[in-house]
């Protein structure tokens, strides 16, 4: 075989394919940002300019954090415990309206830094300031979905609501092609976005053929505040706003009937599950379980760390899995492979990225991670799914690559300086503090 740069071997392969392909002591081969080779044995013939031993644990395609607010590490443990409009209207809203471009910098550098410790590869953002986020998630090598957030009411960034879809257009236009970095539109909810706002960005994301992303039925008060308004429920809203797609990204999901289940089967939204968040905000369970056996393709997400408080996708695939059964009072729904399948192939589907990563094929990209297993709470190992969604930490995690470039090699990140993010980080919680002291 020609000369390859990166050859990962000495590990049992995951690689979250169709068929779900196993390959025990396989390697893996990255040529430029692609796979270029994997199979059974080490490797031998193959000449690589680096080598990544994976001392026989688990190769696996890097995770997908399917929706989160990637600055909001810097509110990470602000307010907790406290309902949600006082938590909105008391800490964060102030302090998000004294935001600044550096503020979101700051926390999206904190966020990537956290994900690659924990083994995301690609992240979907809504937030403020997004171009920040992308400058972020492009110093440190990540892939992301990312989006301003549009509403009614004036933005700290961007200011009168028209000037948003003019910001997101730019977006668009500015990462065009990137190889790392995509744009969507992201109006907020059904609650801060009138109907013309959500039909001009809907028309936005089909013109450029990007991907629209709101937050919908998250709570029992956005029920009652869209019935209020239009007289429907959300996806009803929405489907009569002829907006409803393949295109549309559906975060949270919490409040669903059967009708509003089959308004998303039908028209193939990708709805988001964000178990933590919903939990700790008391929102609710969504039926994911009852979306999937209908077809739904369904991402994970961590959400916000102001409502989380972490960006560990593991943690949040142990609780996805153990909150469905709960609900279902069924031990056998969402079981560990469909979990990991929402971070994996399944997740990179529902941000339609699935034709570049997801899974461990040759011709696509590599985003890869390895999971050190030589550890008490991981052995002994029989079943690698159930080990992955059950019992792994974030702090398993030794390697990960992305788009072919290693940016964590035996625990340490090689794109960041942690220290430096860290110093600027607690800067910024001082900001923080003297904002809602006010």
């Amino acid at each position: 075989m020609e000369n390859v740069d990166i050859l990962i071997n000495r590990g049992t392969i995951l690689t979250m394919d169709k068929s779900g392909s196993v390959i025990p002591k396989g390697y893996v081969a990255i040529r430029g940002d692609s796979i270029a080779a994997l199979g059974a044995g080490d490797g031998q013939g193959i000449h690589a300019r680096k080598i990544i031993d994976a001392r026989g644990g688990l190769i696996l395609p890097g995770l997908i954090n399917a929706h989160t607010h990637a600055a909001m590490t810097l509110f990470r443990g602000l307010a907790d415990d406290l309902p949600l409009m006082e938590w909105l209207t008391r800490y964060i809203f102030p302090a998000e309206s004294r935001m600044d471009a550096d503020f979101v910098h700051t926390g999206s550098l904190l966020a990537c830094a956290e994900m690659i410790l924990s083994g995301t590869t690609t992240f979907c953002d809504m937030y403020l300031f997004e171009e920040e986020v992308a400058r972020a998630a492009e110093r440190a090598g990540m892939r992301c979905l990312v989006g301003e957030v549009l509403y009614d009411f004036p933005s700290p960034n961007y200011g009168p609501v028209e000037e948003g879809l003019k910001y997101t257009e730019r977006l668009i236009n500015q990462w065009h092609d990137h190889p790392l970095v995509s744009i969507a539109v992201e109006p907020h909810s059904l609650y801060t976005c009138s109907p013309s706002l959500l039909k001009a960005a809907n028309e936005l994301a089909l013109r450029y053929r990007v991907p629209l992303i709101l937050h919908v039925a998250e709570t029992r008060a956005e029920l009652e505040e869209v019935k209020k308004l239009y007289g429907k429920k959300p996806f009803e809203h929405l489907s009569d706003l002829d907006i409803l797609g393949p295109h549309v990204i559906a975060d949270h999901c919490v409040h669903l009937d059967d009708l509003e289940i089959r308004r998303i089967i039908d028209h193939d939204v990708k709805p988001v599950h964000n178990p933590e968040s919903n939990m700790k905000l008391a929102s609710g369970v969504s039926p994911v379980y009852k979306l999937l056996r209908q077809g739904a393709t369904v991402g994970l997400g961590t959400d916000g760390c102001a409502s989380n408080n972490n960006l560990d996708l593991f943690a949040e695939m142990d609780m996805a899995a153990k909150l469905n059964k709960v609900e279902a009072m069924d031990p056998t729904v969402l079981d560990a492979l469909t979990v990991l399948r929402m971070t994996t192939s399944m997740g990179a589907k529902a941000l339609g990225l699935d034709q570049a990563v997801g899974s461990l094929e040759v011709g696509k990209k590599a985003d890869i991670i390895v999971i050190d297993t030589n550890k008490p709470h991981l052995t002994p190992l029989y079943n690698p799914y159930s080990h992955l969604v059950y019992a792994a930490r974030g702090s398993d995690v030794s390697h990960s690559i992305i788009n072919g470039r290693p940016v964590m090699e035996d625990r340490k990140l090689l794109t960041l300086d942690l220290g430096e993010i860290l110093d600027k980080a607690h800067e910024k919680s001082k900001a923080v503090l003297s904002w809602i002291s006010r």
